[in-house]
């Protein structure tokens, strides 16, 4: 097993390296989305190694970007180490974001309940993008699209307690 260190050096000469590659093609996150299926941000962050490439979809971001090596497919279809920079926070477009979501979360976490229940919104299994409009003035709006499924919290009732039903079933016997 590397240590933390080369294996955090490694991911960073990856995603240098495909980073390089996007930027041959000369196509934007968006264009690669249409020739793969997936959003820009999935895109996004299959480059950045913070997404995990499925070996169906290979095919499709080889074709849309065909400087990737059989090397850089193998690598993207491993588990990723899904991390971040803590100092990414004071870039200005991260931190906006954080800002918004803390502004407006108390409220989105209100809205989540009042229309589904208790629990809270997957960043598993969720798509997001991003994507441009023109305003009602004419001016460019940015629009973040957080699709995520609902996960409703569980009661937990001893009876559902798989571990219980075990230890119960051993005492049985």
């Amino acid at each position: 097993m590397e240590a933390p260190s080369s294996s955090s050096n490694t991911k960073a000469r990856i995603v240098a390296e495909l980073q390089a590659v996007k930027q041959k093609s000369g196509k934007t996150y968006g264009q690669i989305a249409e020739q793969t299926g997936l959003t820009n941000v999935y895109v996004a962050q299959l480059l950045r190694r913070q997404a995990q490439l499925k070996p169906a979809t290979a095919t499709l971001l080889q074709a849309a970007l065909p400087q990737l090596t059989e090397n850089h497919l193998r690598e993207m279809m491993q588990p990723p180490i899904r991390s971040y920079d803590p100092n990414l926070i004071q870039e200005p477009t991260v931190y906006r974001l954080h800002e918004a979501v803390m502004h407006f979360g108390e409220s989105i976490k209100e809205i989540i309940n009042e229309e589904y229940g208790d629990g809270i919104m997957s960043a598993i299994d969720f798509y997001c993008s991003v994507d441009k409009v023109k305003g009602v003035d004419g001016k460019d709006r940015v629009v973040l699209t957080f699709d995520g499924k609902f996960l409703p919290y569980t009661e937990q009732n001893t009876e559902h307690m798989v571990s219980r039903l075990r230890t119960q079933d051993n005492k049985d016997h």
